[in-house]
C-alpha cells in the first residue's frame, strides 16, 4: 500500500509545471494514473496511450531526469508514462512532443506503433 502511495505522489507531477512533488507549481492538471483495476472510468486497454518517449530520448541521448527537468516534472513521471502506467494531461503531451521538436501523433498513439526490426 506504500508503495501504491509513493507511486501517486510522484504520477500526478505532470501537467501543470510542478516542479516538486508537494504540488507546489506542480503539473497540476491531470493525467490518467493507470493501475491494475484499469484505473478511472471503466478502465482497460482502450484507454491506454501509446508512446515512443523512451525511443525518442534513447535516440537524442536524453535521459529520464534531463526530460523531467525540462518539463518542469518529476523524474518518476517519465518513467510512469514510458510504461504505460500514467497518461499524460493534454498540456503535457503537447510539451513533450515541443520539447522533442516532433508533432504529438509522432509522441503519443491511441494505437500501438509498429515494432521497428522485429
Amino acid at each position: 500500500m506504500a508503495r501504491a502511495r509513493k507511486a501517486e505522489r510522484a504520477a500526478p507531477a505532470t501537467g501543470g509545471e510542478a516542479t516538486g512533488a508537494t504540488g507546489t507549481g506542480g503539473d497540476s492538471g491531470g493525467g490518467t494514473r493507470r493501475n491494475g483495476a484499469g484505473g478511472g472510468s471503466g478502465g482497460g486497454e482502450a484507454e491506454r496511450i501509446h508512446n515512443r518517449i523512451a525511443v525518442l530520448r534513447a535516440e537524442r541521448g536524453v535521459s529520464r531526469r534531463q526530460l523531467a527537468e525540462a518539463l518542469g516534472v518529476h523524474y518518476q513521471t517519465v518513467g510512469y508514462l514510458e510504461r504505460g502506467e500514467y497518461n499524460p494531461s493534454l498540456h503535457l503531451a503537447l510539451r513533450i512532443a515541443q520539447y522533442f521538436e516532433v508533432p504529438v501523433e509522432v509522441v503519443f498513439s491511441t494505437e500501438p506503433f509498429p515494432r521497428i526490426g522485429g
